[in-house]
C-alpha cells in the first residue's frame, strides 16, 4: 500500500513531487469518480501508455488502486491513493473504511494548510506594520527615499530600485534611482512618455506588471535600454496612487529571470500603497515648508516696506500740475496696464507707484520694489528672478525673486533705465509671457504681476543711443505718467514745508510754531534740483538747527542756489536744464571736497541717493578726479 502527494485545488496544478502527467491522471479520475473509486488491472494497463504514474505503479506490481478525494469544508485539499499487488484487494467495506480515513486526513491537512497560511499572513502583516512604522514619520524627502530603499530590499532580493514620478502636465514619467545604497540620492536618469514606458503602463492600468527581456526590448526607452545593457532580466512595476490620483510607480529590477514570486508581489502591492501615502505626505510637507519659508520672507520684506512707507505718509499738494497727475492715477489704477512713471529724482515716483497699487484691484497683494541702480549688475538677475541652490558660487540656498514675491500684486522697477542690456531680453519675456525660470533652474514659473516702472532718464534718448532695447521701452511705455518737478508746482512748497517741519519737530521732540515769511519765500524761490527729497533733507537740517519756536532756515545756502538757478535766466545765456543741473552738482561737490556718500556728502546735501547721484555724474560727464569738479 502507498500514498501519493496532494494537489493544488486550482486546475489540479501539482506541488511537491507530483508531475504534470500524474496531475492529469488524477484530475481525470476525480472528474469521472468524484466520490472515489477502485481501479482494477485492466483499467490501469489501458492508462499506462499515457500516464507515467500508472506505468510506474504497474512496474512496481501495483495492480489495484483505491483513489479517494480529500475534502474539507467543501473544498478539495488533496488526493489519497491506496495501492495493492492483489487484484481484488479492496472490497466495498474496505472502500467505506478508507473514506472515513480520508475524511479525517482531509481535516488534518486543512488545519495544517490553514495554519501555514495564517503564519504567512501573520508574517506579512508584521512586515507591513514594520514598514508602515518606518515610512510614516519620514517626511524629509532624502530620509523617505532611504526608508523606501530599505523596505523594498527587506521584501525583495532585487538588484536595483527606481521611483517613476508622474508629471501630469507633460504626461511623462520622470524616473530616478533610489537603490542600491550606493546610488547618489535620487538622481534623475530618464524621462519618457507615460504611455510608452513600463512604469507608465503599470500606473495607467492601475495594476502590477512584470516585464521579461523580450518585453523590455519592445519598450525601447532609454531606461529599459540601460537596464538591458546592465544585464537585468526582470522588471516589476508597482503603481503608486492615493485617493488624490496617480503619483507614479515603484520599479524593482533583477538580473535573474522570473525573479519575483506571486506571494512576494502580493505583499509588495500592499507596501506600494504605504509608499504612495508616504510620498504624498512628503510632497505636501515640502510644499508647506516652501510656502512657510516664502511667507516668512514676504513678511520680513513687507515689514521693511512698511517702515520705509511710513517715512512719507501721503502725497502733499494741490497744484494743477499735481492734480492732473493724480487724476491720471485714478484713471489707470483700476486697469492692469503697465505704467511708466517719468520725472526728476525726488519728485515722488515711488509714492505715486504705491498710489496706483492702492487704488487697483491688487491692493490686497504685495507691493514689491526693486531699485535697479542700487543692485550690482551681476546680482540683479538673481534679485529679479531668484536662483536655485548651487546656481553660482555663494548660492547656498534657494532664493525667491522679486517677480515671484509680487505674484498677484505689483512690482515697481525703480531706475529701470539702469538695467543692463544683457538682462533686458529676459525681463521682456517675463513681462510679455508672465513666466520665467530661476537662475540655475529649469522649471518655468508663471506669475500674475502688474509692472510699474520709474526712471529719471530719457528712455527714448537711451533707445536712440542703443543703451536701452526699443521693444522693452514700448512694452513699458503703455501709460506714461510725467511727474512735475517742484519748480513746476511751487504753490505746493508752503504745504510741503509745514508738513515736513511738523514731522521732524515731532520726531525730535521740538515745538515749532512759526516759519518766517522771508524764509518761506526763499524756500519757494529756490530751484530744488533734488525736488521733494532735497527739500525734505534741507528742512530736517533746519529743524536740527532750530532752538526755539521759530524755524531757523539757513537762507545763505538757498541764496547761492537761487543765484545759480534763476527761474528766468538772462536771454543771452539760455542755459539748458542739463547745464544748470551739472553746474549745481559741481558746486555741491566743491563744498563737500568731492565726497559723494555719507551724512556730509554731496548726495545727502542734494537730497539724492548715492547711486542716483553717481548715475547723474556719469551721465553729465562729472568725474571726482576732474579739477573743475573739485574747484
Amino acid at each position: 500500500m502507498f500514498a501519493q502527494g496532494a494537489l493544488n485545488v486550482s486546475g489540479f496544478a501539482p506541488t511537491g513531487i507530483v508531475s504534470p502527467s500524474e496531475a492529469a491522471f488524477t484530475a481525470r479520475v476525480l472528474e469521472k469518480f468524484p466520490e472515489g473509486t477502485v481501479i482494477r488491472r485492466s483499467e490501469l494497463e489501458a492508462a499506462a501508455p499515457r500516464f507515467d504514474l500508472v506505468r510506474k505503479a504497474l512496474d512496481a506490481g501495483i495492480v489495484c488502486w483505491c483513489t479517494l478525494p480529500l475534502r474539507a469544508s467543501n473544498r478539495l485539499v488533496g488526493i489519497f491513493y491506496l495501492g495493492s499487488r492483489s487484484e481484488d484487494a479492496f472490497t466495498d467495506k474496505d472502500l467505506e473504511l478508507a473514506r472515513q480515513v480520508a475524511a479525517a486526513l482531509a481535516v488534518f491537512i486543512e488545519n495544517a494548510l490553514t495554519h501555514e497560511a495564517l503564519q504567512r499572513e501573520k508574517q506579512g502583516l508584521e512586515k507591513l506594520l514594520e514598514m508602515s512604522r518606518a515610512l510614516t514619520p519620514s517626511l524629509e524627502p532624502k530620509k523617505l527615499l532611504a526608508e523606501i530603499a530599505s523596505c523594498t530590499r527587506s521584501v525583495f532580493n532585487h538588484d536595483q530600485a527606481h521611483l517613476a514620478f508622474y508629471d501630469k502636465s507633460a504626461e511623462i514619467m520622470r524616473i530616478a534611482q533610489v537603490d542600491p545604497p550606493g546610488a547618489s540620492g535620487c538622481s534623475s536618469i530618464d524621462s519618457s512618455p507615460a504611455s510608452q514606458c513600463p512604469s507608465g503602463m503599470a500606473m495607467l492600468r492601475g495594476k502590477v506588471i512584470c516585464f521579461d527581456v523580450s518585453q523590455l526590448k519592445e519598450a525601447s526607452t532609454d531606461f529599459t535600454k540601460q537596464l538591458l545593457a546592465s544585464g537585468f532580466r526582470t522588471l516589476c512595476c508597482f503603481p503608486l496612487a492615493t485617493r488624490n490620483g496617480p503619483l507614479g510607480a515603484l520599479c524593482l529590477s533583477s538580473r535573474r529571470e522570473n525573479a519575483f514570486t506571486q506571494s512576494l508581489i502580493e505583499l509588495m502591492e500592499k507596501v506600494a500603497g504605504q509608499i504612495a501615502v508616504a510620498l504624498e505626505n512628503s510632497r505636501a510637507y515640502t510644499e508647506i515648508a516652501s510656502l512657510k519659508d516664502r511667507l516668512l520672507k514676504e513678511k520680513r520684506y513687507l515689514e521693511e516696506e512698511i517702515r520705509d512707507a511710513l517715512d512719507f505718509e501721503d502725497i502733499i499738494g494741490q497744484s494743477p500740475a499735481l492734480v492732473k497727475v493724480l487724476n491720471q492715477v485714478k484713471t489707470v489704477a483700476p486697469s492692469d496696464a503697465t505704467v511708466l512713471i517719468l520725472g526728476e529724482t525726488g519728485t515722488g515716483k515711488e509714492l505715486v507707484a504705491r498710489a496706483v497699487h492702492r487704488l487697483s484691484s491688487r491692493a490686497g497683494g504685495n507691493f514689491v520694489k526693486v531699485n535697479c541702480a542700487a543692485i550690482p549688475t551681476g546680482l540683479l538677475e538673481s534679485e529679479l528672478f531668484g536662483h536655485e541652490k548651487g546656481a553660482f558660487t555663494g548660492a547656498i540656498s534657494q532664493k525667491i525673486g522679486r517677480l515671484e514675491l509680487a505674484d498677484k500684486g505689483t512690482l515697481l522697477l525703480d531706475e529701470v533705465g539702469e538695467i543692463p542690456l544683457e538682462l533686458q531680453p529676459k525681463l521682456l519675456r517675463a513681462l510679455q509671457d508672465h513666466e520665467f525660470e530661476r537662475l540655475g533652474g529649469t522649471r518655468t514659473i508663471r506669475v500674475n504681476v502688474r509692472i510699474i516702472a520709474a526712471t529719471n532718464r530719457d528712455l527714448s534718448a537711451a533707445v536712440a543711443r542703443h543703451q536701452f532695447r526699443s521693444d522693452l521701452y514700448y512694452r513699458l511705455h503703455v501709460f506714461p505718467l510725467h511727474l512735475p518737478s517742484l519748480r513746476e508746482r511751487r504753490e505746493d512748497i508752503p504745504l510741503l514745508v509745514r508738513y515736513f517741519v511738523q514731522k521732524f519737530a515731532r520726531r525730535m521732540n521740538k515745538h515749532i510754531e512759526a516759519i518766517p515769511e522771508e524764509a518761506m519765500q526763499a524756500l519757494a524761490d529756490s530751484y530744488w534740483p533734488g525736488n521733494i527729497r532735497e527739500l525734505e533733507n534741507f528742512l530736517e537740517r533746519s529743524v536740527i538747527l532750530t532752538d526755539g519756536a521759530t524755524l531757523r532756515v539757513p537762507v545763505g545756502e538757498l541764496s547761492s542756489i537761487s543765484g545759480l538757478y534763476s527761474r528766468e535766466p538772462h536771454a543771452s545765456q539760455h542755459p539748458t536744464l542739463e547745464e544748470l543741473e551739472r553746474e549745481y552738482i559741481l558746486q555741491v561737490l566743491r563744498q563737500t571736497g568731492g565726497v559723494v556718500s555719507g551724512s556730509g556728502g554731496a548726495a545727502a546735501k542734494l537730497g539724492m541717493k548715492r547711486t542716483t547721484l553717481q548715475s547723474k555724474m556719469q551721465r553729465l560727464g562729472i568725474s571726482k578726479t576732474d579739477d573743475e569738479s573739485l574747484g
